[in-house]
């Protein structure tokens, strides 16, 4: 298993919590960005650079994500993608995107844009709270502790 971050837009607690996860258990990470990363020294935690452009992250991501691996990210199109290729995604406020619920955060994602689209303003999600952090590291404990069993 790999864990792959949706680094650009990747709130700096999420990203401290997932380099103590890396280290602790010794799961190799890679933060994608398309902006200089700076990160401790770990044989487990790599950044990787990408070029400028809309969706180059996303586009990287979904093409080296395998079966098994988590990627972390609140970008729901990016999500439909990994699951697709037998990943799954987890978003900073500690919910999973599986195979089971991903369509309909697709279809209510493309809804909302459309909505926008018009005019319609329908408000941006609440800034992150305490609460999303622990839900967060709970979720992704939870999830790579269940991930050791099957390996292990």
């Amino acid at each position: 298993m790999h864990i792959w971050v949706d680094a650009d837009a990747c709130p700096n607690f999420i990203k401290e919590i997932l380099l103590r996860a890396a280290m602790k258990r010794k799961i190799d990470t890679t933060f994608v960005a398309n902006k200089y990363l700076t990160l401790p020294a770990s044989p487990h935690v790599a950044a990787m650079r990408v070029g400028q452009g809309f969706d180059v992250v996303d586009d990287t991501i979904a093409e080296l994500v395998q079966a098994g691996d988590l990627v972390i990210t609140a970008d729901i199109p990016l999500a439909a993608k990994v699951i697709e290729r037998g990943g799954t995604g987890l978003n900073p406020r500690g919910e999973l995107y599986t195979e089971e619920n991903i369509s309909a955060r697709l279809t209510m994602r493309n809804m909302l844009d459309e909505l926008r689209s018009t005019g319609v303003v329908t408000g941006g999600p609440a800034p992150l709270s305490l609460a999303d952090r622990n839900a967060f590291a709970n979720q992704l404990d939870r999830f790579l502790t269940a991930q050791a069993r099957v390996q292990g």
